[in-house]
């Protein structure tokens, strides 16, 4: 067997499943009340438990699936990727496509909450991408991005000669290379003009 990478921590698996089992089924209790307050019969506070019950248990179920699935294939594998987001997203899609009854709906729901939920890890969700960020033991974004700017960092002559001077990018002696050049186009001695105001 492989030995796991240093930087992988095990997942607390139940915890995280419990945890995400709440959120989504307090989303699913909103949805419910939503539904039952846009019935057109009068149904009561409890409609939400007696006819919208499904749906609370459809958002826990999906989202228990989904946090447990992705938390085993994590600690199983013992590797946080992709791989493990497509898993437990398709996973999740086949219990979300279950109240239809068709096995068609539950692969295809699969098949969609995978690549959406795969994709989103991959590209860093609300976060952004941060594949180059690469981390050493103990260190931050912060230290990752100081040491890749100053890899990356240009000389200052090669980005003059490349963009030119002006918008904010001046080489040393730029004044004085104006002056010359308005002094002799436009006959204008800009350093004495200014000596003269001071």
């Amino acid at each position: 067997m492989a030995k796991p990478p240093e930087h992988f921590h095990p997942h607390d698996t139940l915890a995280n499943t419990a945890r995400t089992t709440l959120q989504t089924g307090i989303g699913g209790a909103f949805m419910a009340g939503a539904e039952n307050a846009l019935r057109k019969q009068n149904v009561g506070a409890m409609g939400i438990i007696t006819r919208s019950g499904g749906i609370i248990a459809l958002f826990a179920g999906v989202g228990a699936t989904y946090q447990f699935t992705r938390d085993s294939a994590a600690n199983l594998r013992q590797v946080d990727d992709t791989y493990n987001e497509a898993i437990a997203g398709f996973l999740a899609g086949l219990a979300l496509g279950l109240p239809k009854r068709s096995i068609a709906v539950m692969l295809g729901a699969g098949a969609l909450t995978s690549i959406t939920m795969a994709g989103f890890h991959y590209t860093g969700g609300f976060r952004g991408y941060k594949k180059d960020l690469v981390h050493a033991p103990g260190e931050d974004d912060v230290d990752v991005k100081e040491k890749n700017k100053a890899e990356y960092r240009r000389p200052i002559s090669e980005i003059i000669s490349d963009l030119g001077e002006g918008r904010g990018i001046y080489a040393p002696g730029y004044e004085e290379r104006r002056r010359q050049r308005l002094l002799a186009k436009y006959g204008i001695d800009v350093g004495e003009a200014q000596g003269s105001r001071a």
